[in-house]
């Protein structure tokens, strides 16, 4: 089975060519902040990068022929997890979808190229909408509002299902933990292969990242909305975009900041650590949801890499469960091997509506 995976994101769009469980080409394009600016919506690079993975093809002598082509979900209406056959129904929903983010362009672009190949199937897998959360985890204290999760959970569950297969066991039978520290941080309980209960890590809950607020003090924040210093617009970028450690510290570069405070930069060691106290606050939390039966605390993502933040962090919660880490993120092959799974009816393709 040949297999093309697309992954939008801010500044490059990652695609990824596989044969069965094998990579064939793996290849990041970068994009100009120049080459970007030239479209007013996120939706509007829709045909620009679509070229852009056709042009990749060509110049490394990939045949455009492929069995399944699967994009990253987007930002539409919530789903529970799994595969999803994409539609034009999916296709409109992403297009016109209240939180613009260049992930909505994932199935669009699967879904564009598919229709050119006889027999291809456009797919998405675990886009960071998944919601199985109970119905207790949805209520806040306001009824104009509920909870809603945003998070990464296409590579949660790859991880899950990583570390149940290294454990000889099932992501079914397992409670887990699972924390993703990049951009942004998510952190889901899993139990018994759903996850019932996750923060909205995209725009305004849990722990501040590097380009992320995470919860504020919602009074000072109403105060500020009607301050009459910034925009809506702006506002909404304090939250995600021009926050959290960006904010503060004028960056998102981890390695840098951790260089500093080696350094003895004793601002940004603060900033750090008060990062990973946050993060690991809402881990514990977590804990609660699974009535402290937890197999392993799982931590991924882009910061899993560094030493200073992982072995911090597992010193507040190892308490909870053993904790594991697995730096990066494996998206790319999560993607594939979703496809691969719908194709050989290992995995129900679900339909979507």
């Amino acid at each position: 089975m040949l297999i093309l995976a697309i992954n939008p994101g801010s500044t490059s769009t990652k695609i990824a060519v596989y044969e069965d469980e094998q990579p064939v080409l793996l290849r990041n394009i970068r994009h100009s902040v120049e080459e970007l600016s030239q479209f007013a919506r996120i939706a509007d690079q829709r045909t620009f990068r679509r070229d852009l993975v056709l042009s990749e093809l060509r110049r490394m002598n990939i045949p455009f022929r492929f069995d399944a082509i699967i994009g990253r979900g987007g930002l539409a209406k919530p789903l529970s997890g799994g595969v999803y056959a994409v539609n034009e129904k999916m296709c409109r929903d992403m297009y016109y979808a209240k939180r613009q983010h260049v992930c909505n362009l994932g199935c669009i672009i699967a879904y564009d190229l598919a229709r050119q190949l006889e027999g291809c199937l456009a797919l998405i897998a675990d886009p960071v909408v998944v919601d199985e959360m109970e119905d207790v985890a949805r209520v806040c204290g306001s009824p104009l509002m509920q909870r809603v999760p945003i998070w990464h959970a296409l590579n949660q569950r790859a991880i899950a299902r990583r570390f149940a297969r290294e454990n000889g066991r099932r992501y079914e039978e397992l409670n887990l933990i699972i924390c993703h520290m990049g951009g942004g941080i998510s952190i889901a309980a899993h139990r018994k292969g759903r996850a019932i209960d996750a923060n909205n890590g995209l725009d305004g809950e849990g722990p501040f990242s590097p380009e992320r607020a995470g919860t504020l003090p919602s009074a000072d924040l109403v105060r500020l909305c009607y301050s009459g210093r910034y925009t809506q617009e702006e506002l909404l970028k304090r939250i995600a975009g021009n926050a959290g450690l960006s904010a503060h510290l004028g960056t998102t570069d981890v390695k840098k900041i951790i260089d500093s405070i080696e350094a003895g930069d004793l601002h940004a060691k603060l900033l750090i650590d008060a990062m990973i106290y946050q993060t690991a606050k809402c881990i514990a939390a977590e804990g609660a949801v699974l009535f402290g039966e937890i197999d392993a605390v799982l931590v991924t993502g882009g910061m899993a890499h560094s030493d200073y933040i992982t072995s911090r962090l597992r010193r507040r919660v190892d308490f909870l469960a053993p904790v594991h880490i697995y730096p990066g993120e494996d998206e790319m092959e999560a993607l594939a091997l979703n496809a691969l799974a719908a194709l050989r009816g290992e995995e129900e393709m679900k339909a979507y509506d």
